[in-house]
């Protein structure tokens, strides 16, 4: 945009140019990642439209595969086109997403070593980005996990962040939290509290994405008891993200957990083919 336009709008949210070139660093670093995290929910959207075949109907046309049926007086023996109502197509609800990011000592400390937390950063930007003018369909949580916290709110569903300078906010709280917190580790606990929460939202689908750095056996985690809290809520699909890793501990983990339900990755770029895979498996199935 022009540098007056630039200028008025920074008046109109209140935000320096200092903080507007900040948040901008954190944007620009996942610019194409946003585009397509917009395009996929607005193809959410699209196929609330798609007209399909509607079979064991009572009126249409005859359904070559119900003949038999047909001959012997079944009713139910026509098709007919319609709009699908199979769960995750007719979307009457939005889908609800619960972020439940790592904040903990460990992201910070080891930031140097692999970005982690810079990456995990780039990746709420990229959220609250391509989610922004999505609520019909997609609403969303951002709540952080610690040693010193298992449930810390960012972004309530309710009050998503409406400008940049409300985004950037919520990505400086988080630095803060994890930059400052005591040591230790909640995520059987996080996941638990945030399963809880997701389960008494009402939505069409229901998802609890956990990210986290993998650095689990310092306070001996045992594994199985992430992998089973992750199956105990049928109503809800919860998948884990590991953004960082010593050594091979991420790939370890994943492999213990339910299949097809974690994700070692230590590119901010691959995370909108892993959030297509997430939404593919439990909104469009």
């Amino acid at each position: 945009m022009g540098k007056r336009a630039f200028k008025k709008r920074l008046e109109e949210i209140k935000m320096s140019e200092y903080d507007a070139e900040r948040y901008n660093s954190f944007v620009q670093s996942v610019k194409q990642q946003i585009t397509s995290l917009k395009q996929l929910t607005a193809g959410l959207e699209a196929k609330q439209g798609d007209r399909v075949w509607l079979k064991n109907q009572t009126d249409g046309e005859l359904d070559d595969a119900k003949l038999v049926e047909g001959l012997t007086g079944e009713r139910n023996v026509y098709k007919r086109r319609g709009l699908p109502e199979e769960k995750g197509l007719n979307m009457t609800k939005p889908k609800h997403l619960t972020l439940l990011v790592d904040v903990s000592g460990s992201m910070y400390r080891f930031n140097g070593l692999d970005q982690r937390l810079q990456r995990e950063l780039e990746l709420m930007a990229m959220v609250m980005e391509g989610l922004q003018g999505s609520e019909s369909r997609v609403r969303y949580d951002i709540i952080g996990h610690s040693g010193e916290n298992p449930h810390i709110s960012f972004v309530n569903r309710d009050m998503p962040p409406d400008n940049e300078k409300k985004r950037l906010e919520v990505l400086e709280e988080m630095h803060a939290h994890s930059q400052f917190c005591w040591s230790g580790d909640h995520t059987v606990d996080a996941l638990n509290q945030a399963i809880q929460h997701a389960g008494s939202i009402d939505a069409d689908d229901r998802i609890v994405i956990a990210f986290s750095d993998a650095n689990l056996k310092r306070y001996f985690i045992n594994p199985k008891n992430i992998a089973s809290t992750m199956t105990k809520d049928p109503s809800t699909s919860v998948f884990m993200i590991f953004i960082g890793s010593l050594g091979d501990e991420a790939e370890q983990l994943r492999r213990v957990l339910p299949a097809g339900k974690s994700f070692v990755t230590m590119d901010t770029k691959e995370m909108p083919t892993i959030l297509q895979q997430i939404f593919t498996s439990t909104m469009i199935q």
